[in-house]
């Protein structure tokens, strides 16, 4: 596969897929431990080829390549595409120059670093919409507390480590309410006292990516609680992470809409994947290998607020490998209505057979990269 190191992604082939029906090489020969269960198969036919087929080839050529690149239900955000750069100066956690001041800042902004090492957050660090808060270049780590994306659209946060988030309601990154047009690539997340990411309170059309969790109980939440049904709104596509021995919630989902393809999740302490009140998952070409427990998939039962009969969610399974030992946990579907295809909201997405050679693949190249910073093309913005 080439080096995967360095340069984030070694692209061998750019390979689209339309969705509707998922074909793919098969790549079982290499992987003796990995099974798929016959009634969650897609469609694979025989053959040697070794090609993968990974996102986001061109997205490093320039430093605002990132700007509407994201695949998923994130596909349309821009960040802060068509505002001037801003330079971080400083670690400190407020003052000109910091990252608080740049991110508090109502025009459009790309956000880069000059300086590499640990942001100590006295508090949640808000960011405003139209930003870019891009960690290529440097190694910036936040301590302490956590994002808040708050009412806010149009945000990319890209190559930042996240870590040792403590107090109540701590968070990594916490997305609510009303925020949309999101996109979280790349980052390092472990150690909150709370959740790694939460999606919840009308928060829409997020895409996660390249992303490692770690170190953590709540890996990431989708929707709020049963009573706020207008969650209902919520769509989150999660892609090429790497869950490495997060005990659970990877994520949990209730009310929302949810895409999951090419993850690979690890070594849980509860479950990999819950599906709670009218959640609809699609779980698509992921990796999933139990630890001591065994279950990937769990269902929990909850009464929406405007219903009378309480219910769980769906989980579609197609192409996902569970790796021997690991027991699916899938429930028929209650109806086709109850399920949705990605293919009615995006036309195109990448997506590979899950294989020993995607699995090292999502081990070493997915949260914070030693990247070079790209030129900015726009520098007279």
């Amino acid at each position: 596969m080439g080096n995967h190191h360095g340069r984030g992604w070694t692209v061998h082939r750019k390979h689209r897929n339309s969705g509707a029906t998922v074909s793919y090489p098969d790549k079982t020969g290499g992987s003796p431990h990995m099974h798929r269960p016959p009634d969650t198969a897609a469609n694979v036919p025989a053959s040697s080829d070794m090609v993968h087929s990974l996102p986001y080839a061109h997205v490093d050529a320039s430093l605002r390549a990132l700007a509407g690149a994201a695949e998923g239900f994130g596909r349309s955000t821009v960040g802060g595409l068509h505002g001037p750069l801003y330079h971080v100066t400083t670690l400190a956690d407020d003052g000109p120059g910091s990252l608080r001041d740049g991110c508090r800042k109502k025009e459009s902004l790309w956000i880069v670093f000059d300086v590499s090492g640990t942001i100590e957050l006295s508090s949640y660090l808000s960011v405003s919409s139209y930003k870019t808060v891009d960690g290529r270049g440097q190694r910036i780590k936040l301590k302490g507390k956590g994002l808040r994306l708050k009412q806010c659209e149009h945000v990319i946060i890209c190559n930042i480590e996240l870590e040792g988030g403590r107090g109540p309601d701590a968070d990594g990154i916490q997305i609510k309410p009303n925020s949309k047009h999101i996109w979280i690539d790349r980052c390092s997340l472990r150690d909150f006292d709370d959740g790694l990411i939460d999606i919840t309170r009308q928060s829409t059309d997020v895409t996660v990516s390249r992303c490692h969790f770690s170190e953590h109980d709540k890996t990431m939440l989708i929707g709020a609680d049963p009573s706020h049904i207008a969650d209902r709104c919520i769509r989150v596509t999660i892609h090429h992470c790497f869950f490495d021995g997060t005990r659970q919630r990877h994520p949990r989902v209730r009310f929302a809409k949810v895409h999951l393809y090419n993850n690979y999740t690890r070594n849980w302490g509860i479950y990999a994947v819950c599906a709670s009140v009218e959640s609809q998952i699609y779980s698509q070409c992921n990796i999933y290998e139990a630890g001591q427990k065994k279950v990937a998939f769990k269902y929990l039962t909850e009464k929406a607020a405007d219903r009378e009969e309480a219910s769980s969610g769906c989980i579609k399974s197609e192409g996902d490998f569970f790796v021997t030992g690991t027991q699916v946990g899938l429930l028929p579907s209650t109806s086709e209505s109850s399920s949705f295809h990605p293919s009615e909201y995006y036309p195109t997405w990448t997506v590979d057979a899950p294989s020993d050679d995607l699995k090292h693949i999502l081990q070493h190249c997915t949260g914070w990269q030693s990247i070079a910073r790209p030129a900015d093309h726009m520098a007279n913005v």
